[in-house]
């Protein structure tokens, strides 16, 4: 399974939700508070071409977008193929 990265914050219910589903899943995922790790909104940004909102997913070094984007995904079907590479 590839490293999969979450850049949340504490209050955000799509955070949560985002959350739940890689839970659902069964994976293990790095958790990365912007609002208490120094840096990290700005990093996330960077790998996130610019993106500023939580969440920001990660899976492997591929940019996933936010919980609506991981959602879609699994939707289409695609997600879990992702997540077995």
């Amino acid at each position: 399974m590839p490293a999969i990265t979450i850049y949340t914050t504490m209050i955000c219910p799509y955070c949560h939700m985002a959350k739940s589903l890689l839970d659902k899943k069964g994976t293990v995922y790095e958790e990365i508070d912007v609002n208490s790790v120094p840096g990290a909104r700005d990093e996330m940004t960077r790998r996130a071409n610019g993106g500023y909102t939580v969440p920001q997913i990660f899976i492997g070094e591929r940019h996933i977008g936010g919980c609506d984007d991981l959602y879609a995904l699994d939707a289409a079907g695609e997600l879990d193929p992702l997540l077995a590479q």
